[in-house]
């Protein structure tokens, strides 16, 4: 199967890239490179010769109408894996438009462009941040959708258009809310680079090796035990197979018309100074940190149930410990 992977250059999308040609399908990669690395790509594409797979990489804009109709008339695919948009929860609400523009324009964009080539199978890349502030822990799919900051606003507006399509153009899609990916490729081939980092696992290591001043911690004064907020980690890996599975979920689907949305997390919480006990039982060395205000748009605690996922397309996290994640993540930054 030829799978068109829009942001396949960067965290997620480039191990996404690896799991499809490691699981036999021909990745058709499109990113502008603004954040992704061409280099995590040479790493992700290395290997596919010998399987008889030959990953395109097409640079382009989803949010350049003639750069997407380009893609789908010179490259057929089978199905569209939808990870290009900004994913920050701060800079959303500094920058609404950003958000607004960048998901919702270029995910139509997207949908345009597949309706228009037949292609009716789509994974798109939402969010845990489309439940907001969520009243019951663990968050389960059916819990209310009350988004409080721009990033999650927009998710969910894309998952009420697949939604919308499914029952009016035929479309097979599925939405994965992600709660917080961590970790990187087990061998140390792949692993998190962004400028800025805004992630905390990979600050967190990168406090302990000198490269960053002081951690700061967003808040001590939440309503968790510690203080600090909880949050759930889950295996970039893990996140990876859970879009392999949708992917084989959707294409056994008989008919038309077909939208489901599934949580990606471990289901178990940790705060920020949990974090960083692993972190220092992983790597040995103390982390150097600070605590500052709070971040607006933070909620306290965000715990996922997968269960949904775990029945559903049979997902079954391969790393669940927070001290495997960072473990992975550590040989990466050493490396």
């Amino acid at each position: 199967m030829r799978v068109l992977v829009c942001g396949g250059a960067g965290y997620i999308g480039s191990h996404m890239v690896r799991k499809l040609i490691s699981s036999g399908h021909t990745p058709v990669v499109f990113d502008n490179l603004s954040t992704g690395h061409s280099a995590a790509l040479d790493e992700a594409f290395r290997g596919a010769a010998e399987k008889g797979i030959s990953p395109v990489l097409v640079k382009g804009d989803v949010l350049n109408v003639g750069d997407v109709e380009k893609l789908f008339d010179e490259q057929p695919v089978d199905a569209v894996i939808h990870f290009s948009a900004h994913s920050k929860v701060s800079e959303s609400l500094a920058k609404p438009a950003l958000y607004y523009h960048g998901i919702l324009v270029g995910s139509l964009n997207l949908l345009a462009a597949a309706i228009h080539s037949k292609v009716d199978t789509f994974i798109f890349s939402s969010t845990a941040a489309v439940y907001g502030t969520p009243e019951t822990m663990p968050i389960e799919e059916s819990c209310p959708t009350n988004p409080i900051s721009p990033f999650g606003q927009a998710a969910k507006m894309v998952e009420m258009i697949l939604e919308d399509y499914a029952q009016a153009q035929g479309l097979k899609s599925i939405a994965l809310r992600y709660f917080n990916a961590a970790g990187a490729d087990p061998e140390g081939r792949l692993g998190e680079n962004h400028d800025p980092e805004t992630h905390l696992i990979p600050n967190v290591l990168k406090a302990i090796l000198g490269k960053t001043p002081p951690l700061d911690i967003f808040g001590n004064d939440y309503p968790t035990p510690d203080g600090t907020c909880i949050r759930d980690y889950v295996h970039v890996e893990d996140v990876a197979d859970a879009h392999l599975l949708a992917l084989n979920h959707l294409c056994a689907q008989t008919g038309s018309g077909y939208f489901q949305t599934f949580n990606v997390g471990s289901g178990k919480g940790f705060s920020v100074l949990e974090v960083m006990a692993a972190a220092e039982r992983v790597t040995g060395q103390w982390v150097p940190y600070t605590f500052t205000h709070r971040r607006a748009g933070d909620p306290a605690v965000l715990v996922a149930s997968a269960e949904k996922a775990k029945q559903t397309l049979g997902w079954n996290p391969k790393y669940p410990s927070l001290d495997d994640i960072i473990r992975t993540a550590w040989r990466w930054f050493n490396k």
